[in-house]
């Protein structure tokens, strides 16, 4: 499908990224996404304040469509032109793994507990925290 054949019409009635799909078949080249929205823009006859305006949607919507990839240098282009390589470095999968030391000695494994409150446990403290509270009854509660 090209772009130069289909109608205004037509094209208000797709979505960007399709459009851009179009654009992307018929450069067969990378493109910044700049310069990708403004000629989606310009197909569309999109004003530039739209233009400034509707970029960054543009930019999520390449961003979660399957069909577009972004390339390194930052350009996008049609994900079927690439091929994915998976490299393994085994040198980094070393630091994946963790080995966790046996420690035998008990005062090193022991934990602080942050739970624990030294203050709280002592009794006449915990009396003196409750001396400012008053209790009130329901029937002191409406006469007063």
């Amino acid at each position: 499908m090209s772009s130069k054949k289909l109608t205004l019409e037509e094209l208000e009635a797709m979505s960007y990224d399709d459009i851009a799909l179009i654009i992307l078949n018929e450069s067969k080249k990378t493109m910044k996404i700049n310069d990708l929205f403004k000629k989606v823009c310009d197909l569309l006859k999109l004003s530039e304040d739209e233009y400034v305006n509707k970029l960054p949607a543009f930019f999520d919507v390449l961003s979660t469509d399957h069909r577009f990839i972004m390339l390194e240098d930052g350009s996008w282009d049609i994900k079927t032109r690439h091929s994915t390589k998976i490299v393994i470095d085994p040198e980094e999968d070393d630091d994946d793994i963790v080995i966790e030391e046996e420690i035998e000695d008990d005062e090193e494994n022991e934990q602080e507990d942050i739970f624990y409150d030294e203050e709280a446990a002592d009794d006449d403290q915990a009396d003196n925290d409750l001396s400012n509270f008053i209790i009130i009854e329901d029937e002191d509660e409406t006469n007063g």
